[in-house]
């Protein structure tokens, strides 16, 4: 990072920004208490000047009534994935929506029949297992194996997870929480699967623009042929790598006129419109954002090799690479503590809970903070464990005696 970096430039992002008293959901569930917020996915950071005056521009307008997608939207979004992964795809591919999670929860009830099932990979995510059954259907799962120090998909587990009347996978990619960004040859045996027992993917791609890994691009899975492309929904938004989820602006690309229509029509009745304030600001993080999400990608890494370092440092703790996301996976069962974040908590570090993703005794730490506060929490972390580590030891010596 530049450290000639002016304090108040807003590429600065070790510069403070208070977020008490804004209503904020990530910082109002510790209101009035001494816990840092590193849970629920959303970056401390100001989102970038081009959106911020984009937004004041629209709204010095003054009206704002009901909205369409701007076809300069589109065509931006259409740049944008031709750009970034060599994606061709056409206008009327594109479906707007208030949230991606929204986005899962249609493709749920589009894709089969009520109590027929939907396939994800655990840990994940918590709406992945939520959205099927709110839709009527069924969960079926198969943990990911850890190879070492890296995620994998088993797609031995898959085949033996997944019924004759699962009809839709639920794919993450990059993954969330695991932090992984699956390689052209993971997806290529996956699609094979998927068309053997001819599955819909929808593929959650949120994280794409927040790959931290340098040699490991993001492949959408859509991309690895026509046949596959076909039976592909693909959920993507400039909400996290801009930090505007509250702008509520997601879309979704197919290319299949059936699926398309099926999944609008799911749709009907139950889905607003985005609003528009969200189409402002994905114009303008698309279009203006690019220096932008360099600066913040490059502040990220610095963040994501600390907090490696740092927890490999910590008794009873162990991680993985982070490939993709500010988020961290952290293996909390060495600890030996039965809820290891209401222990964190007490200690002042507020973390997702694993159990939330399919995963108990794990926890997720997001780093998309400024350093010092990361570090902050990092210490708090480290002195509570060998607090913990040096009374464990101290008992067990005095019972040698």
């Amino acid at each position: 990072m530049n450290k000639t970096i002016l304090m108040n430039s807003p590429f600065n992002f070790d510069s403070p920004v208070d977020r008490r008293g804004t209503a904020s959901l990530k910082w109002n569930k510790y209101q009035d208490r001494d816990i840092i917020p590193l849970w629920v996915a959303d970056m401390d950071f100001l989102s970038p000047p081009a959106v911020i005056q984009a937004l004041q521009e629209r709204v010095s307008h003054g009206v704002f009534g009901y909205t369409t997608a701007p076809d300069a939207l589109a065509e931006t979004v259409q740049e944008m994935l031709g750009r970034e992964y060599g994606w061709e795809i056409e206008q009327q591919w594109l479906t707007w929506l208030p949230g991606l999670v929204c986005g899962l929860n249609v493709a749920c009830r589009a894709v089969g029949k009520p109590g027929e099932s939907v396939f994800t990979f655990t840990p994940i995510y918590p709406p992945f297992m939520t959205a099927p059954i709110l839709s009527g259907r069924r969960l079926v799962t198969a943990p990911l194996r850890l190879q070492g120090v890296r995620w994998e998909m088993d797609l031995d587990e898959f085949e033996r997870a997944i019924t004759p009347d699962t009809r839709l996978l639920l794919l993450c990619n990059p993954h969330n929480p695991t932090g992984r960004v699956w390689s052209r040859t993971e997806l290529d045996d996956l699609a094979v699967l998927a068309e053997r027992h001819d599955l819909i993917i929808c593929s959650d791609e949120i994280h794409a623009g927040l790959v931290l890994a340098e040699d490991k691009p993001h492949i959408p899975i859509a991309t690895l042929s026509p046949a596959i492309a076909r039976r592909t929904i693909t959920l993507n938004a400039p909400s996290k790598t801009y930090n505007i989820p509250g702008l509520g602006c997601s879309f979704a690309v197919i290319s299949d006129p059936g699926l398309r229509h099926t999944f609008r029509e799911a749709m009907n009745g139950i889905v607003p419109h985005v609003n528009l304030l969200g189409y402002a600001a994905a114009q303008a993080a698309y279009r203006q954002g690019e220096g932008w999400r360099r600066e913040l990608l490059a502040y990220l890494r610095c963040n994501r090799d600390l907090v490696l370092a740092r927890v490999g440092a910590m008794p009873g703790l162990r991680s993985t690479p982070v490939e993709a996301t500010y988020l961290a996976w952290i293996d909390a069962r060495e600890t030996g503590l039965r809820q290891p974040t209401e222990f964190f908590e007490k200690a002042g570090v507020g973390l997702s809970d694993g159990a939330a993703f399919g995963s108990p005794g794990f926890v997720r730490l997001n780093f998309g903070c400024r350093r010092e506060l990361l570090v902050d929490a990092l210490d708090r972390m480290q002195n509570v464990l060998e607090t913990l580590h040096s009374e464990r030891r101290g008992r067990k010596n005095s019972l040698n005696l």
